[in-house]
């Protein structure tokens, strides 16, 4: 009896061992998008995009005081993030001065690159608006401090009253106003009542601000 059950567990381990064995064989090698896949996974490094493959600016104005970021690949000494000085130019090294005010960041980018040509083979030049100063709204009348200011991306009615320091005691609230130039239809006058829009009413009136547009705080 005792021969019998041990032929029978030799057996069921065989058994194990040729089902396992199937079950191997009927496994897939990992294809070469798998090993990419895994090399990604395990913090395996890929090859980076280079400068030229960065999308191009050729719709915003550059203006005086707008801070840009120009990069030069692989050449840090010529990189740098500079103003547009108030003659409206900038100077780099080895390209000396160059008009920016009134270019778009990819003209200036083929000016660069083609006045570095001269002692770089293939100059790879990026030119992007790091930060807008040229731009600016206008608020006047019962406020702290009128006058004008940088117009920042996505800034409204609400957002000009507060850079402005507030009201003063007697401003008229409700009567405020932009006046905003409307190309060929002339100016154009958008009523904003403080009040109502503080208390969650009329929010459609604080309006996102444009550049030139004047606030009037009677």
């Amino acid at each position: 009896m005792r021969n019998r059950a041990f032929h029978r567990s030799i057996a069921i381990s065989f058994g194990f061992i040729l089902l396992a064995a199937a079950l191997l064989a009927q496994t897939p090698a990992p294809n070469q998008s798998d090993k990419q896949l895994n090399a990604t996974a395990a913090g395996v490094a890929q090859p980076m995009a280079s400068a030229a493959n960065q999308p191009h600016d050729n719709t915003f104005i550059i203006g005086n005081d707008d801070v840009l970021s120009i990069n030069v690949w692989k050449e840090p000494d010529i990189s740098r993030s500079i103003p547009v000085r108030s003659d409206g130019k900038i100077s780099l090294p080895l390209v000396g001065e160059v008009q920016a005010t009134g270019r778009t960041p990819l003209q200036l980018e083929t000016e660069i690159a083609g006045k570095l040509k001269a002692y770089i083979a293939v100059p790879e030049v990026t030119v992007m608006v790091q930060q807008i100063n040229s731009e600016k709204f206008n608020i006047l009348g019962q406020v702290v401090k009128p006058g004008a200011y940088p117009l920042t991306n996505g800034s409204t009615i609400l957002d000009a009253i507060a850079t402005a320091g507030g009201f003063r005691d007697f401003a008229k609230k409700k009567g405020v106003y932009v006046l905003r130039q409307g190309g060929g239809s002339g100016e154009e006058h958008l009523a904003f009542n403080y009040n109502d829009v503080i208390k969650g009413k009329n929010l459609e009136q604080n309006v996102k601000l444009k550049a030139g547009d004047t606030i009037i705080v009677p």
